[in-house]
């Protein structure tokens, strides 16, 4: 019953797809042929969703065939050739999307995809330049491709220009840097700017360059020791403010501490490392203090447009770890304020919510994202798991056997699916079937012992 309703919202969803939408002048005449286009393209999303990709590539190619100047079905064929990491195909695939719609972002999206992980840099040079038009954010990539391929001119010249019109980003400080120091034929840049440092200790951009070169390598330590002299040479520098907050941290004055992390998160000046450890020192501290609750969540906001990492995820995993459960959820659900799809995330919250006993909360939540990821085997477990304890035997079983099917390759979920079916079978008092997942679960964990 359940997966039947599943599959129909699949469906209606497909229906109301825009590509799917064409001019039809006699709708009795190609019902039929619709009907099968409908279902091949159905079915390649099916078989897409559980990573069967070579079937999802066979069922796009029959759409192709009935549709062959639909570009967005070139699209979805170059998604699929990608992910099984087949380049030539894929770019292929993208190239005739790309023929039959140039002006569709995401088909570019597609073919720099394919340029990046083969690392054909100079190819991915000419599509970022055309991403370019769609969204100026990518001139920090094109940057980053010319300093891969060594073309520093050309990566200076942008980085000049985009200074004086939107502003550059630390990574961007540190190419212009490496470029500039890369220029200058007298001693090696570190070298040289330690000895600027003695002849001019109030010069603070020489310490700053000093700091993002050491940063660069990863040696944090010696970047927090440069800060350290620049708080005794310039005390009101942004930059002293990181060593002024491990001072206070190291002495247990939390209220100075993060009045200088503050300092640290909102300067435009200080690498995002530098951040992400300061952010990370502070994190420790009010776990093992258990107080400055409020600051480090203040803290996390200057996280939220950081690509690279989930900052409120990160810090909802460390507090799930300390077993502090609670705080691990107030994390993880910020986390989804900005990262609404993140799976990963929606099934560490689900784990921290069965861990606080909070068993309505996980129902309620993994059937709505059932509805959104229906083909998630381990958003049926969750909601199983918690009918369970819900003694809501029925529904629990019907859930559970419904999300068996999208079980691919993972033999601790299925014995943990197994599990739940025998305790589900167990509260109706069906000894029979009781013993039947029990002793499937027992199996499959020989098995993988073996």
């Amino acid at each position: 019953m359940l997966k039947k309703q599943i599959i129909g919202l699949l469906f209606l969803g497909l229906l109301g797809c825009p590509m799917l939408v064409g001019a039809q002048i006699n709708p009795e005449d190609i019902a039929l042929k619709n009907d099968e286009f409908e279902n091949h393209f159905y079915e390649s999303l099916k078989q897409k969703a559980i990573e069967n990709y070579d079937k999802a590539i066979a069922e796009i190619q029959q759409c192709i065939a009935m549709q062959p100047r639909n570009a967005a079905l070139y699209n979805e064929l170059g998604k699929n050739f990608l992910s099984l990491k087949n380049y030539p195909e894929a770019q292929r695939a993208f190239d005739k999307a790309i023929e039959l719609n140039p002006k569709e972002r995401w088909y570019w999206n597609g073919l720099y995809d394919v340029f990046y992980e083969t690392r054909d840099y100079n190819s991915s040079i000419r599509v970022v330049q055309k991403l370019i038009e769609f969204d100026k954010k990518f001139q920090d990539d094109l940057v980053s491709l010319y300093m891969y391929t060594q073309q520093f001119d050309k990566a200076l010249f942008l980085i000049e220009e985009m200074e004086r019109t939107v502003g550059i980003s630390s990574t961007l400080e540190l190419y212009k840097m490496q470029i500039i120091g890369n220029s200058k034929q007298k001693k090696p840049q570190k070298e040289y700017l330690e000895e600027a440092i003695r002849k001019n200790p109030k010069d603070e951009q020489n310490y700053i360059e000093l700091i993002f070169l050491y940063s660069e390598g990863n040696q944090e330590e010696k970047a927090l020791e440069v800060a350290k002299k620049l708080e005794e040479a310039i005390p009101d520098s942004d930059w002293a403010q990181v060593s002024l907050f491990k001072f206070q941290l190291n002495n247990n004055n939390g209220e100075k501490a993060s009045q200088a992390m503050f300092k640290v998160l909102k300067s435009r000046k200080i690498d995002s490392k530098i951040k992400h450890r300061v952010l990370n020192e502070f994190l420790i501290f009010v776990n093992n203090s258990n107080t400055f609750f409020n600051e480090l969540n203040m803290a996390t906001d200057y996280f939220t447009d950081s690509g690279d990492v989930n900052v409120n995820k990160e810090i909802g995993i460390f507090f799930l770890n300390k077993k502090k459960t609670d705080r691990a959820i107030f994390y993880l659900e910020k986390a989804l304020k900005s990262y609404k799809d993140d799976i990963a995330t929606i099934e560490i919250l689900l784990q921290a919510n069965v861990d606080s006993g909070n068993y309505e909360e996980v129902r309620k939540r993994a059937t709505d994202y059932i509805e959104i990821f229906p083909t998630h085997a381990r958003l049926y477990y969750f909601a199983g798991l918690a009918l369970n304890q819900l003694k809501n035997f029925s529904d629990a079983i019907e859930y559970l056997h419904s999300g068996m099917d999208f079980v691919v390759n993972d033999p601790d979920l299925e014995i943990n699916f197994h599990i739940q079916l025998g305790e589900s079978y167990h509260g109706l008092g069906d000894i029979k079937n009781k013993e039947m997942h029990f002793t499937k679960a027992e199996q499959l964990l020989k098995q993988k012992k073996k």
